[in-house]
């Protein structure tokens, strides 16, 4: 079945260039959201930050308003986002000052590369000994996001525990490269460049040739020019530029945006999520989307300039509009995906991490015509302010474990409960791992010994001997 993009995503396949910056801007947190408008704002002649308006205050003896109506309250799933239509800075302020502070927080840990492909490994139901090799693969690939080590030493590294080959390694590795970051996991540069043209619409210009291009005479390319590939290729000379300027186009170090966070960061919430009514209402945090637009004086000088000048103002006014355009789809995309996961997560919001259900990113994407990637994306250094506190995006994905009645399961909700069991017990006979899974067997949570020690491990609980308190 052929996958339905958004009308956000089709308006970017025809231009690779505007695809990219929408890509960019997308996986962005709001604090790098912020530097990257404003160094357009300050090399762009056309942009300019456009003033805020100031919400009228209501009048003290002003009717309370009509009760919304579930259609009403409810933000529809499936609509497209419209900037004048969604009063969200209104609504972003005054639920931002609800709460004391600003919004800002330091977050609780440091997200790196490794961090952010590992939790996609989890959500991806690999079984156990193909995660084991995800994971030593994994913590092989280096901040540029290559895997440089050869997959020999890695399986030399994984003995006695997994006897394996490199052959076998290989499907694992094959999965992993379709996460997110495109073209991570690449062992070199061409590997790297063709896993970004494969995610790219089969429809893109010139994407067959920049194939053939990284498959084969990559290295050449510096020596050889323009000419030297249309010759090697036997295609023509503007094909051979397309395909060259589609490379240039590319990530060629796609883990570097994927850092940890330098100590002493701060973040700031990207949407906003309050109960009204019963129903939990999202909309996006005040300043989460700049405020910038055209400057009209300047656009207007294009129909009296000389050619050259005209020429000059043309391109900037072309990134102002593709800037404008990818600013919009980023808040469409991340406003759908928010409402999505408080939609399936509305209990977790409600009662806490254990009522989490299972999510994937798998069932996101699915449910809203997007690519996985997108939604990963979308999610990554994303936060949103909750009544519960400002909460990951990620934190509201879990894997699933199948129930006795036929239901399933979060991991995190399974690691609540571990975490409250451990908190009750008794310090003289702190209960085992063992002990552990017969009581969530009981309560209808098939969980192996060893999955329960490995969420013990994830949760920093010491073993129970090492509990044992006398006294």
């Amino acid at each position: 079945m052929k996958q339905r993009l958004s009308p956000a995503t089709q308006q970017h396949l025809v231009l690779t260039p505007q695809l990219r910056q929408a890509i960019r801007l997308l996986q962005l947190s709001a604090a790098e959201l912020e530097a990257e408008v404003a160094d357009a704002v300050a090399s762009n002649p056309l942009l300019d930050w456009q003033e805020d308006a100031t919400p009228a205050e209501p009048e003290a003896d002003a009717a309370p308003p009509e009760p919304a109506t579930p259609e009403q309250a409810e933000p529809a799933l499936d609509e497209p986002w419209d900037r004048d239509a969604e009063p969200w800075q209104e609504r972003g302020a005054a639920v931002a000052g609800r709460d004391d502070g600003d919004g800002i927080e330091q977050p609780d840990v440091e997200d790196s590369l490794q961090d952010h492909l590992l939790w996609q490994l989890h959500l991806g139901h690999f079984n156990p000994r193909d995660s084991r090799i995800g994971i030593a693969l994994i913590d092989a690939i280096d901040d540029d996001g290559y895997l440089r080590e050869d997959l020999a030493a890695l399986v030399a590294g994984l003995r006695p525990d997994i006897d394996t080959t490199a052959e076998e390694m290989l499907p694992v590795l094959h999965r992993i490269q379709q996460f997110d970051p495109v073209g991570v996991g690449a062992r070199d540069l061409g590997e790297c460049l063709r896993l970004q043209l494969q995610a790219l619409p089969a429809d893109t210009p010139a994407r067959e040739l920049a194939l053939a291009i990284a498959a084969g005479p990559l290295q050449l390319l510096p020596k050889l020019g323009i000419d030297g590939m249309r010759a090697l290729l036997g295609c023509t000379a503007a094909a051979a530029e397309a395909a060259v300027q589609l490379l240039r186009t590319l990530d060629p170090r796609p883990g570097a945006s994927y850092g940890a966070l330098p100590a002493g960061s701060y973040i700031r919430p990207d949407c906003v999520v309050w109960r009204q009514q019963g129903l939990w209402q999202v909309a996006l945090a005040a300043g989460a989307l700049p405020r910038v637009a055209i400057q009209r004086d300047y656009q207007q000088m294009i129909r009296h300039a000389s050619a050259g000048d005209a020429d000059y103002l043309r391109g900037h006014l072309q990134e102002a509009r593709w800037l404008l355009k990818g600013l919009e789809a980023r808040a469409d995309t991340l406003l759908r995906v928010v409402r999505r996961l408080v939609h399936e997560q509305a209990a977790f919001l409600e009662f806490g991490p254990q009522a989490l259900r299972p999510l994937t990113l798998r069932s996101v994407a699915a449910d809203l015509g997007l690519h996985e990637s997108t939604v990963s994306r979308a999610i990554a250094r994303k936060y949103v302010r909750t009544p519960r506190g400002t909460q990951a995006l990620r934190d509201f994905f879990a894997s699933g474990i199948g129930t006795d009645d036929g239901g399933s399961a979060s991991s995190t909700a399974i690691q609540d409960r571990i975490r409250q069991l451990v908190a009750a017990e008794n310090p003289r006979k702190p209960l085992s791992d063992a002990r552990l899974a017969d009581t969530l067997k009981v309560e209808g949570v098939p969980v192996a010994r060893r999955t329960v020690a490995k969420y013990r491990e994830a949760l920093q609980i010491p073993a129970s001997h090492e509990r044992m308190r006398i006294g």
